[in-house]
């Protein structure tokens, strides 16, 4: 049972408090000095604290010292202030200062305790944040609890002790170049260069050279013997961001140094062997490409040893808070602000939003909000999302078979990655047949499942 503080020298008010939150434990005291030793004793997680405490209670000094007290002692307790009608002023002062709420007198049971459960409840989602913060994991980089980004990670986490080729597949901004680095910083290569190379943002002409090197004199203005990327990360990984945007003729190099790992680089003679480690990453559907003859299958082959595929945001459940509560402390560091945590709106329309920018959008908005943020806490608007009051988190869409071909999808991806990938298994977790839910996965185009990622 969650623990209350009620700091208040009016019996009356704390009887009445008493029987309203018969869901917790309540504790009591009547001013700084016995608040702040209930505090230490019983630590709860929400303390309501009367401004007009004696021996001032017709003033707010007493309760703002006690406010900037228990905020010292314990900076997770959230705090709700009780004023007076006419005295908002030191209520704002109070948020100001870090108080999680305020609340006018009279008190209303009703109101009060809306107030308490919210607030209990962004405590406990706070402290189950520290302590998997805390939780030291072999993929310590990847954040997340959700059933889905436990089996990616738990996969990469068996495969980073080898040298085998990986293949990351995912949407834009899911994370794929934190996996290929965890992969990597929990290898025996760990203490050699981690070299990333995005394969789409080089133009063709010369991303030969960016992977391979070249010799002096290979090409006009080339006045040194240049290292390539690949032999840079002697010893260590090589991560190929992109590599669905790798030119057609370029491939046959890079399969060649793959089943051989030795290079010759661009107006070069002689082979020069490197001992790497190759992981590659892609956006896109690379078996369609295969058939459309624009990419190598034998290539395909060669770099998808082992594919993993990492899942959007979307399907993350509840990874979204824990990713932001993570953004949200690295950015107080970066600027310097302190923002304490997320409004039960903010938290609401994070759950709600659809994400389509994965990850990397989470973070944009993160970052503006902290900025922003004009109070202790980020609200919805500082994140420039909006609450739908409805609940309706489907789409928001009001054709039905829009709102029915969503739906489908995420029922299949959930089943797939909670039977482990197993087709058998997921097709019994839908109430269908294999045949029907091969139908259902072309039909909506969940290509990381049709390649078995």
């Amino acid at each position: 049972m969650d623990r209350i503080l009620v700091v208040d020298d009016d019996l009356g008010i704390q009887k009445q408090l008493k029987w309203s939150l018969s869901d917790y434990e309540v504790v009591f005291a009547e001013d700084r000095q016995s608040a702040i030793n209930q505090l230490r004793r019983f630590e709860p997680k929400v303390v309501t604290l009367d401004l007009g405490l004696p021996p001032d209670p017709a003033n707010a000094s007493e309760g703002l010292a006690a406010l900037e007290e228990i905020l010292a002692l314990s900076p997770q307790t959230k705090v709700i202030v009780v004023t007076g009608n006419n005295d908002k002023e030191n209520a704002l002062k109070a948020v100001a200062l870090g108080a999680y709420d305020f609340y006018q007198k009279p008190i209303d049971s009703d109101t009060i305790q809306i107030l308490i459960n919210r607030a209990a409840n962004l405590y406990n989602l706070e402290l189950e944040n520290r302590q998997l913060a805390k939780t030291s994991s072999s993929m310590s980089k990847i954040i997340g609890n959700s059933e889905c980004i436990q089996l990616v990670s738990r996969k990469a986490e068996k495969i980073a002790q080898t040298d085998i080729s990986t293949l990351l597949l995912g949407e834009s901004g899911t994370g794929k170049e934190v996996f290929a680095r965890s992969i990597h910083d929990h290898s025996l290569r760990k203490d050699k260069p981690f070299v990333a190379i995005n394969c789409a943002s080089i133009p063709e002409n010369l991303l030969e050279s960016e992977l391979f090197g070249y010799e002096k004199g290979a090409f006009t203005g080339a006045n040194k013997t240049t290292l390539g990327k690949i032999e840079t990360a002697q010893g260590g990984t090589v991560f190929l961001d992109e590599i669905g945007d790798m030119p057609l003729g370029l491939q046959a190099k890079m399969l060649r140094f793959l089943q051989e790992r030795v290079i010759e680089r661009v107006g070069g003679r002689s082979e020069i062997p490197v001992d790497i480690r190759v992981i590659c990453a892609t956006h896109r559907n690379l078996q369609d490409m295969v058939t459309e003859q624009t990419f190598r299958e034998d290539l395909f082959y060669r770099v998808g040893e082992i594919i993993i595929s990492i899942p959007p945001l979307r399907d993350r459940e509840n990874d979204v808070i824990l990713l932001a509560k993570t953004f949200l402390n690295q950015y107080n560091e970066e600027f310097g602000t302190k923002v304490k945590g997320l409004s039960d709106g903010a938290v609401k329309a994070m759950l709600q939003h659809k994400w389509k920018g994965n990850i990397r959008e989470l973070q944009n908005k993160l970052k503006s909000a902290v900025i922003l943020a004009e109070g202790s806490t980020i609200q919805a608007d500082d994140l420039g999302l909006m609450v739908r009051e409805d609940g309706d988190d489907a789409v928001d869409s009001l054709n039905l078979r829009e709102v029915r071909e969503l739906a489908e999808s995420r029922a299949i991806r959930r089943a797939y990655y909670q039977s482990e990938k197993n087709m058998s298994r997921t097709a019994e977790l839908l109430g269908v047949t294999r045949p029907t839910l091969y139908s259902l996965i072309d039909k909506y185009h969940l290509d990381d499942i049709k390649t078995g990622a």
